[in-house]
């Protein structure tokens, strides 16, 4: 399905394309991370070329400032220490020029960030979302931004998850009842 996207009012919003992150590679799905950055590199730079606003968040959290709730799989918690370059934005991706850097604490960019309030100001009705990892960054981040009252595209190609199961049910049983779910090539040829 092709899609409008209206560039006046629209913004990329790229979550945790970080080197940490990235690094999961292969094991990744249904897309490994260097299709995700690619991907996402590909918009990035189509959506500085037309003038439109670029979000890059990352997520940097050492084990007392992460949000540290008793779980019964607490999930990617370690207490190695990360790589001084964990939190760096993969080189391909940037940030450059005029980029606008959100640096979050928990899976989602809007809690306890000024993401909402960066957006609003630049008159964003609509963002397009992609990153790593379907069900956590983007999922959460795709929530806040349907509470409130953001448009939303989805680029499903430019997205994964450590399975291909649960990239699959936060895309077909979340997002597409939040937003539009599209791929790479369709955003692009919007721009």
């Amino acid at each position: 399905m092709s899609i409008e996207i209206e560039k006046g009012t629209t913004a990329l919003v790229v979550i945790d394309l970080q080197k940490g992150i990235a690094a999961m590679g292969r094991q990744l799905a249904p897309y490994d991370a260097a299709t995700v950055v690619r991907n996402s590199s590909s918009m990035a730079d189509a959506f500085r070329k037309n003038g439109m606003p670029v979000f890059l968040v990352h997520v940097v959290a050492d084990e007392k400032e992460r949000l540290n709730v008793t779980a019964d799989d607490p999930g990617w918690s370690s207490s190695a220490p990360r790589p001084a370059d964990w939190a760096d934005f993969v080189p391909e991706l940037g940030p450059k020029g005029t980029d606008i850097v959100v640096t979050k604490k928990q899976w989602g960019a809007f809690y306890g960030t000024d993401l909402e309030l960066q957006l609003r100001r630049r008159g964003i009705k609509t963002i397009v979302l992609c990153g790593i990892a379907t069900p956590y960054g983007v999922e959460s981040t795709a929530r806040f931004a349907y509470e409130y009252g953001f448009q939303q595209v989805f680029a499903e190609d430019a997205m994964a998850a450590m399975t291909a199961e649960m990239h699959s049910a936060s895309v077909n049983n979340v997002l597409r009842r939040m937003g539009r779910v599209r791929k790479t090539a369709e955003i692009l040829a919007s721009l």
